[in-house]
């Protein structure tokens, strides 16, 4: 794949944003996790408007993105475009040199490394659409190196757009079924990850300390309108995810070659 031409100025403006100790703490602290304010300032240990000052900068930027949450609208979610940023990256390590350049391709799928299998739960309100599709898409890309289980604060049924959408990416996840996470409660899981914010906010407290990831996806089952714009908003979600999970893939890869 040829990059596009980054300008010197665009590289130092680039890592120039990212050298700022308090962005570069927050730009971590988004990597693994969407995050409220609050959450922000506690995890930096910074005053909320130096929080908010370098949130701004990495807003314009088009590095973080904020959405309001569906589960209280006084409050904001940010998230980390990882995409842009990896693109921002291989564009700055390529102006330098092009052998500092990684091959860019969809390598993720055999990056997790030999070792124990590792076990993620997937939460979300109904069960029905963005921890459904998760589910199947990290038993597709991770293989046998996972166990992955879903779940609902108010289970109902898998939408059938979800498994439409999901169809059209080659995986199948008619068979699947919506359950409540009081099932999950005494398990053992290596991540928590939930995929709304109403889910995130009512999560409980797992045993063995596994990390819990927040992913605050839009709702596409709430996107009104005729079947061609709801299934269009299953698959913005379904490439969300996809995005997320390659790149959880390489977390968990990584992980396993450090222990």
């Amino acid at each position: 794949m040829e990059l596009p031409q980054h300008s010197p100025e665009q590289a130092t403006s680039f890592l120039g944003l990212l050298a700022h100790p308090q962005r570069w703490r927050l730009v971590e602290a988004l990597a693994r996790s969407d995050r409220r304010v609050n959450e922000l300032v506690e995890a930096v240990d910074e005053a909320p408007n130096l929080v908010s000052y370098h949130l701004r900068k990495l807003r314009e930027h088009r590095l973080v993105h904020e959405r309001r949450s569906s589960a209280d609208a006084r409050d904001v979610y940010y998230s980390l475009d990882l995409e842009r940023l990896r693109q921002l990256y291989l564009e700055t390590a390529d102006g330098l040199h092009p052998g500092l350049a990684a091959p860019v391709g969809t390598q993720a799928e055999k990056a997790v490394a030999e070792g124990p299998r590792t076990r993620v739960l997937f939460l979300c309100t109904h069960n029905s659409a963005r921890s459904q599709m998760a589910e199947g898409i990290l038993r597709a890309l991770g293989g046998d190196r996972f166990e992955v289980e879903s779940g609902g604060t108010q289970p109902s049924r898998v939408h059938p757009l979800a498994i439409k959408a999901m169809a059209k990416r080659q995986i199948d996840i008619s068979a699947q079924t919506s359950k409540n996470m009081e099932r999950f409660a005494d398990q053992r899981f290596d991540y928590v990850i939930t995929v709304c914010d109403l889910a995130s906010e009512v999560c409980p407290v797992f045993p063995g300390a596994p990390e819990r990831i927040h992913w605050s996806i839009p709702d596409p089952s709430a996107v009104e309108g005729s079947e061609k714009e709801r299934l269009a908003a299953f698959e913005r979600a379904a490439d969300e995810l996809l995005t997320r999970i390659r790149y959880l893939l390489i977390l968990v890869q990584r992980r396993g070659a450090a222990s």
